[in-house]
Order: C-alpha cells, then structure tokens, then sequence
C-alpha cells in the first residue's frame, strides 16, 4: 500500500479475524515505531509486544475500554519513564503519539488493523508485562487483521470539512 492509501485506509480496528501477524511483519511495525521522531530524539518509549491468548486476555483488563485487546492477534504496550517535570510529561506525550501513529501507519500498510487502548491499572500491567519501577504503561495498541472489512481507503471519512478545519495564514 503506498502512504497515502495507508494514511486514508487507517481507521480504529475492534474486531479482529483469528489469523496470527507473522514475526517479519510485527518486526516492521515495531521498527516504525522505535524510527518515529521524538524530542531532540530523546526516544523515550520501550515497546512489550504480547501475543499469547491467555496473556492478551489478562492484559485487556488494564481499562474497560480495552475488551478489544483479547481478541487482537497481537498488542504492543507503550512504556514510558515516569516524569515530575510537567512540561516534560507533556514533551512526553507528544512523543509517544508520534510512535502511535508511526505503529499503526505501518500496520495499515501491511493490511493490519490497529486500535489504541488507554490504561488505568498500573499495578495490574506492571505485573503482567514486568517493566521496571520508574515507568509507567502509557498505551496500549491493539493489531490484528480486520474482521468484517478489510483495510481500504475510506472515500467518505466522518471528519470535519477540509473548509472548517484549515486555515490559510490567519484563523
């Protein structure tokens, strides 16, 4: 798929088909994300990558929006360092959503989806997935192959106007 098909094709996949993602294809969704940009290329995210059905459904038990995560083929948790600085947390946060978004482009690519998931049990994902004290499981992202349809671009996306969003020179 050519990036602008990927970038179009790109939607939150739920529901996935029971088809496992091969090594090769996880290693280049993975090595997206470890080449997204960051802050004077600070790199501030470590990636665990589960694939184990036991160990997915345990995992989709970090937030209640997360029910996706058990039927996913794979999920890859987002680990960050804990911050005190807040305009750190903030430089933080810009920077993991730059490998979010590096993470699913390339999935889409391959023809995978991807659906993001917050976290809300911190002790729960330290103990599932072993990251050390001083991090943090910021993200969660659900991959599978889309169930019901695949990947396409969408011809009518559910956004705003191209008119009410942009803005040339001034508001």
């Amino acid at each position: 798929m050519e990036t602008w098909d990927a970038i179009r094709a790109r939607r939150n996949v739920r529901s996935y088909t029971s088809q496992a993602i091969e090594r090769p294809d996880l290693e280049r969704i993975l090595e997206a994300g470890r080449r997204a940009p960051s802050a004077r290329n600070w790199q501030p995210w470590d990636f665990v990558v589960v694939t184990g059905r036991a160990e997915l459904t345990e995992l989709a038990r970090v937030w209640q929006g997360a029910r996706h995560v058990a039927q996913s083929a794979a999920t890859i948790g987002l680990v960050a360092p804990v911050l005190d600085d807040e305009h750190r947390r903030e430089v933080l946060r810009y920077d993991l959503g730059q490998a979010t978004i590096s993470i699913m482009l390339a999935a889409a690519d391959l023809g995978i989806g991807s659906g993001h998931a917050s976290v809300a049990d911190q002790d729960l994902a330290r103990q599932l997935l072993g990251f050390p004290d001083g991090r943090f499981l910021a993200y969660l992202i659900a991959l599978g192959y889309p169930a019901g349809r695949p990947l396409a671009p969408i011809q009518r996306p559910d956004r705003r106007p191209f008119e009410d969003v942009v803005h040339w020179a001034h508001w």
